[in-house]
């Protein structure tokens, strides 16, 4: 399966992830859903947002021009929060997988399927 393929069936296809991406800890983006972009600088954040999780906890970060507040942040997992929306970022051993989701998609929906993708990603040395 390819990097777009994963961001198209595995995220997408579920319906509890309305924007995705996929990016490489050493940088580059693999893989993006149609319409969202991500600087390089929200890039550079997101990656080296698990390197300071305390700063990232009290700043949150930027996706696609959005601002979002962190509501959890641990060494694998960064979970955000912007009024009714929010994203997920978990981190792999190469990759960083970004979800969005948005009203009326619930965190508690979107988390599995993110989760689960980011654990499967783990186990294949990815």
């Amino acid at each position: 399966m390819s990097w777009q393929q994963y961001v198209d069936y595995q995220l997408l296809g579920s319906r509890k992830v309305s924007k995705a991406a996929i990016l490489g800890l050493n940088g580059g983006v693999w893989a993006i859903s149609e319409g969202f972009q991500l600087s390089s600088e929200e890039q550079n954040a997101v990656v080296s947002a698990f390197q300071n999780t305390s700063q990232t906890q009290a700043k949150g970060l930027k996706l696609n021009g959005q601002k979002y507040f962190a509501v959890q942040v641990s060494n694998s997992s960064i979970y955000l929060k912007k009024g009714a929306n929010g994203a997920i970022i978990v981190k792999t051993t190469q990759t960083a997988v970004v979800a969005v989701y948005e009203s009326p998609i619930q965190q508690a929906e979107s988390a599995p399927v993110v989760e689960g993708l980011g654990d499967y990603l783990r186990s294949n040395g990815f």
